[in-house]
């Protein structure tokens, strides 16, 4: 089984390919993209890796709080998505 982690306050040049081979250090990664912004198509500075449910926690604990180009980086499991009511125009 796969579990979704996290990755918070990404610096904004940073690329799935990126954070996939920043994961690959610790875990076998199934997937990983990053957050963009539907108008712009820039990083919105966050993004999500799938790995296998035994090594997400080795990801969590390892990059937790760990520096990436200035940034201090968020990483936990993430959750799934609340229901917002629809956009009023």
């Amino acid at each position: 089984m796969q579990k979704t982690i996290y990755f918070g306050n990404l610096p904004w040049a940073v690329t799935s390919e990126d954070l996939e081979q920043a994961v690959g250090q610790y875990a076998e990664v199934v997937a990983a993209r990053i957050a963009t912004d539907r108008e712009t198509g820039r990083s919105r500075g966050f993004g999500f890796v799938e790995v296998n449910e035994e090594q997400a926690q080795a990801v969590i604990d390892a990059l937790n709080g760990s520096d990436w180009q200035g940034r201090q980086l968020t990483v936990n499991e993430a959750r799934p998505r609340e229901e917002r009511a629809p956009r009023r125009y």
